[in-house]
């Protein structure tokens, strides 16, 4: 699977984004940094990337309207060709178009065991409240400060003495550790099967009476009763020897099946057990899978299996 591009944010040293930029090189890294861009032209970050060969940009956000600012900073994104937008150590607050637009795709390190302590002085916050541990949390950035969905935490023991200055440095050496793990195990999910077999279910379950149920070995999704429902969605993981993940949804025919497969070849494939009786299997393990249309090919499949009462009331539905 291609590797996420990511554009990293900075605002100084970029030590976070030196941790990112090395992790990527390792081997089986899951993303690769196509750009590391600040709003200070003197970011001792800049420096360090282009030794290491990675584009750079910087524009100073002085003079500058929040928006327009975070415009020139995305189209150098959009430029360079990045999938996520990494901060690390950007110091801005993003305004909400920029947010709204790349929701999903920013990811950010807070110094601090979220939802704890958002905002600033988060290591003298912790000390003074008494906790035991401080720590570093990698999460999903959105329109509200520090608040966006968890993707992985670390903690750090406060021992006796430490100020915010001591902790600060324990802290940095854990972030370093964790921003590569948790940027790789988020950028990666789209080849993890338990992840895309989670999606698949989720979709699949909310549909009218429907359950799940395995067959020949794999999860599949039937509609209606235990006793006599029909599959119409089954969970492809490599099987018969495909190199796709994917979900197995009931065509109209057989042309339409091969009519799929031969102009959309990096979306469709026949499956070798399941193709004959006119199933496609929609690849799922590949870069920015629309899930509305996974969705609606298992609404389809659904449709084509479910009993008559059961489509009915949604057939009627759809005319109003």
């Amino acid at each position: 699977m291609p590797k996420a591009k990511v554009a990293i944010f900075i605002s100084g040293g970029g030590t976070n984004m030196a941790a990112l930029l090395y992790a990527s090189r390792l081997p089986d890294c899951p993303f690769e940094v196509v750009l590391v861009a600040s709003n200070k032209e003197g970011a001792g970050g800049l420096k360090l990337a282009e030794a290491e060969g990675i584009s750079t940009f910087a524009h100073s956000h002085k003079g500058m309207e929040r928006a327009e600012h975070d415009a020139v900073m995305e189209r150098a994104a959009q430029d360079a060709g990045a999938d996520y937008i990494v901060l690390a150590g950007y110091m801005r607050i993003l305004s909400q178009e920029f947010v709204s637009s790349w929701a999903g795709k920013i990811i950010n390190i807070h110094p601090s065991l979220l939802p704890k302590y958002k905002g600033l002085d988060t290591h003298m916050r912790a000390i003074e409240a008494g906790d035991s541990h401080g720590g570093a949390t990698v999460h999903l950035v959105t329109q509200e400060l520090d608040s966006g969905a968890i993707l992985e935490q670390v903690k750090v023991a406060i021992v006796p003495g430490d100020t915010p200055v001591s902790l600060a440095e324990r802290v940095k050496l854990a972030e370093h550790q964790l921003y590569p793990r948790a940027l790789s195990a988020y950028v990666g999910r789209g080849s993890d099967p338990a992840f895309l077999l989670d999606k698949v279910r989720e979709l699949a379950l909310k549909l009218p009476e429907t359950h799940e149920r395995e067959s020949h070995g794999s999860p599949g999704f039937r509609v209606g009763t235990e006793k006599s429902g029909k599959f119409f969605a089954h969970f492809n993981d490599q099987h018969h020897g495909s190199e796709h993940v994917a979900v197995l949804v009931k065509t109209g025919s057989m042309d339409e099946l091969l009519s799929l497969v031969e102009t959309q070849p990096g979306t469709y494939f026949k499956p070798a057990y399941y193709g004959a009786s006119g199933w496609v299997g929609v690849i799922l393990n590949r870069p920015d899978v629309d899930w509305d249309h996974v969705s609606e090919w298992l609404e389809r499949s659904w449709h084509s299996v479910a009993p008559n009462r059961l489509t009915k009331l949604i057939d009627a539905a759809d005319q109003f």
